[in-house]
């Protein structure tokens, strides 16, 4: 096998790679014994047509197909070792010479890791971000943790409250007919939900165990059944049971229920630890993000469309397997929210873009900076996936083949490139006027 590689514009290559004749005989006795059990020709038993009587009767075309996919399949990645380009996209493969007795040639159009001209990237001006934590939200964290620890009890004494669950029978007209989907029995209705259409929980406070009351409520235009878009209805309501929450008195016994500690200070205490890291890390990531866009913008790239396509396409693939997760399927997904190929193409575009920006940026950074990445860095890695994985370090790095190691190591590199701009970033109060954002854009 033989490479040449061709420069071309915009950060695009061709490999043009050569096959010898031999190879290809091979590929094509393959595909004649992977074909030759579909072929029949009178005076011979099926899979038993010799491959010269085949190539006589079809030509030797025949086998071309499966052939050229073998040798493609089984030289591309070598070729790619071979010509040393720093390949960042899925290639064009083009046949250009496919004859018995001659080589195998095809070529590979290819995007090239675009050369990055990095502006300033230490002591980047961020926005200071306030990690504070107040007694009204740990008050609030301890009030959800109540709530959660609630128990429901039957009210019989008192009308429907906002925050109360009405047990209910309903019917839906539209001018007077019932309409589909519009009726239930025994429905357990958060009131204050919002789950039901309109001002239709709102209507049921004030009203009691027993009561029949009429509910007016009127279909948002863009609701998703188009003969009820829009227009007005009327309910039916037979309240049934009327539900409270109770919560747990705030006392030590509480915190002792719902925490390993002994008292309410101290559980109080934690939330405001858990909150406080919370909020570090949150700020964190804002911030990184704030100073790698900032980054972005200072320097300059051009990304060949081929590179963007690749990202545009491994991210669609990614939210296939997310919701494969959720048991949806992808092509499900496509047909229940109206959206096409192109037009998800089109949504994810920016963000892959993006992307592809940072990790650029990131990657030369590491580069000028002679970030490396020891095999003890990569061992505390594997670690921290043992512990979160529940999992044995050793079992991992059996799993893990030379190329994860290198990912590995690359985003390893990336995050090492992302503390090193941390430990330098400014930070600056949030700007009030135009001429302070501009002074610190300008930073």
């Amino acid at each position: 096998m033989s490479v040449q590689v061709e420069n071309l514009e915009k950060n695009m290559a061709k490999l043009t790679i050569e096959v010898s004749e031999d190879k290809l005989e091979e590929a094509l006795q393959k595909a004649y014994l992977k074909q030759k059990n579909k072929i029949s020709l009178p005076g011979f038993r099926k899979g038993k047509v010799p491959r010269n009587m085949i190539e006589k009767m079809y030509g030797p075309e025949i086998f071309f197909e499966d052939a050229a996919n073998m040798l493609i399949q089984e030289n591309y990645g070598a070729a790619v070792d071979e010509s040393g380009a720093d390949i960042v996209s899925r290639p064009s493969i083009d046949v250009t010479q496919i004859e018995k007795g001659k080589p195998f040639i095809f070529t590979a159009e290819v995007a090239v890791r675009p050369e990055v001209k990095l502006g300033k990237y230490m002591g980047v001006t961020v926005t200071k971000i306030d990690t504070t934590v107040t007694d009204e939200e740990v008050d609030e964290a301890v009030e959800k943790e109540r709530d959660n620890n609630a128990r429901t009890i039957t009210v019989e004494d008192r009308a429907i409250e906002n925050g109360d669950t009405a047990v209910i029978d309903f019917e839906g007209f539209v001018d007077g007919v019932p309409f589909e989907g519009g009726k239930g029995e025994n429905h357990s209705l958060e009131i204050g939900s919002h789950s039901f259409i309109d001002t239709f929980e709102d209507q049921l406070i004030g009203k009691n165990t027993g009561d029949e009351v009429e509910v007016n409520v009127t279909f948002p235009e863009e609701y998703h059944a188009a003969d009820l878009a829009g227009k007005p209805a009327m309910f039916k309501v037979k309240i049934h049971e009327i539900k409270a929450k109770e919560l747990p008195e705030l006392d030590d016994e509480f915190a002792q229920d719902v925490s390993e500690f002994d008292t309410l200070a101290e559980y109080k205490e934690n939330l405001k630890k858990n909150i406080s890291e919370r909020k570090e890390a949150e700020a964190r990531r804002t911030k990184e993000d704030e100073a790698i866009r900032k980054i972005v913008e200072k320097s300059s790239m051009e990304i060949p469309d081929a590179m963007i396509d690749t990202q545009v396409e491994s991210m669609i693939e990614e939210f296939a397997q997310r919701i494969a997760q959720q048991g949806l399927s992808f092509e499900q997904y496509m047909q229940f929210s109206g959206m096409t190929m192109d037009k998800m193409k089109d949504q994810v575009r920016p963000e892959a873009v993006s992307r592809i920006e940072s990790s650029l940026v990131l990657e030369q950074i590491a580069k000028d900076e002679n970030i490396e990445v020891s095999d003890a860095d990569v061992d505390a890695e594997i670690d921290k996936m043992a512990s979160m994985y529940g999992m044995e370090a050793d079992k991992i790095k059996e799993y893990m083949g030379d190329a994860e190691k290198e990912s590995m190591k690359k985003d390893l590199a990336i995050q090492k490139a992302v503390d090193l701009i941390m430990d330098n970033i400014k930070e600056r109060a949030k700007a009030k006027s135009k001429k302070e954002k501009d002074e610190v854009e300008a930073e």
